[in-house]
């Protein structure tokens, strides 16, 4: 249950994660909340629970003034950049959804049931990418039981993952005629949620130096991020034994064949079709699916939240 006197703000609050990150906290009984937005918001309202928020205006001056605790962030990079720091001044701790420091050395990069125990009194934690996550919460138990030789996957990630215009584009079009070009940049012959998917993972998992090789799409799914991965592992790991990790790993569900309706709405990243790589002895097949506006971004965020309340690094 949430804490009645810890101060919130939620910047970025009339966007997809954060109208997300606002419905937990409402649903975790966090009654302090404050909305923030840019000024094209400002002065709107937003649902919190059984009553609706102001949107107030998010500037540096607006954080300054030391009235909140604990920030979420949902903006882009260029505003998190500006805005995050002048929180942390201010003595919020800064949960920051965007990528502006997720590599920041000495920045926590935490999955919340995967790392915490990276949290530490920091000022700002970093909430890595959606895919990240997804992938990290399969990779941590198979790795902490076999060792982790090299990654491959192939992610099929929705159009809210490029946020609001992504949205927008799938719903004005018919699906399969939806405009799927690629949103990210292109940096020599990777895409940058290729080598940010790479980067981040080995942070998370404090292995810097496992290969990992991604190719990443856009599919025409509202909600909902699939990946099929491929793991080789140090020391041999049958399928069966894999599946009895995964069962008992945090934040991880076994299923049947998940699709990304069936994952759209639920906590868990799901998991199936967990098989021998008939290409490598020490190697695994696996296809997973997670909600990316949930797990995958609001939720993990509310999640570090709590994991920094039991470990009494936020106001009680």
């Amino acid at each position: 249950m949430g804490t009645p006197d810890l101060r919130i703000g939620v910047v970025g609050a009339t966007g997809a994660v954060g109208t997300v990150t606002l419905q937990l906290l409402a649903e975790r009984g966090f009654e302090n909340v404050r909305a923030f937005a840019s000024s094209r918001s400002a002065g709107k309202t937003v649902v919190y629970g059984d009553r609706e928020l102001a949107v107030e205006e998010a500037t540096p001056e607006a954080f300054a003034s030391g009235n909140l605790d604990l920030c979420f962030f949902s903006v882009g990079t260029e505003a998190s950049l500006e805005l995050v720091p002048a929180a942390a001044a201010g003595g919020a701790v800064c949960i920051d959804k965007s990528d502006a420091f997720r590599l920041t050395e000495g920045v926590p990069l935490v999955v919340a049931g995967v790392n915490d125990e990276v949290l530490n009194g920091d000022e700002i934690v970093a909430n890595p990418n959606c895919s990240a996550i997804q992938l990290a919460c399969v990779l941590k138990p198979l790795s902490d039981a076999a060792g982790l030789a090299g990654v491959r996957l192939a992610t099929y990630q929705s159009m809210s993952g490029a946020g609001d215009a992504g949205i927008e584009r799938l719903r004005a079009t018919q699906p399969m005629e939806a405009d799927l070009a690629m949103d990210w940049d292109l940096e020599g012959d990777e895409f940058s949620e290729e080598s940010k998917l790479r980067a981040e993972t080995r942070k998370i998992l404090g292995l810097p130096d496992v290969p990992i090789q991604a190719t990443c799409v856009r599919v025409p799914v509202l909600v909902g991020h699939s990946q099929a991965t491929w793991v080789e592992t140090v020391e041999p790991l049958s399928p069966d034994e894999a599946s009895e990790l995964l069962a008992a790993a945090p934040h991880v569900r076994l299923a049947e064949f998940p699709t990304p309706k069936e994952a759209a709405g639920e906590d868990d990243v799901l998991v199936a079709r967990i098989r021998q790589d008939l290409t490598d002895r020490r190697g695994l097949a696996l296809w997973s699916v997670c909600d990316n506006l949930r797990k995958g971004a609001a939720l993990n965020a509310v999640q570090i939240a709590e994991a920094l309340l039991e470990r009494r690094l936020l106001p009680a």
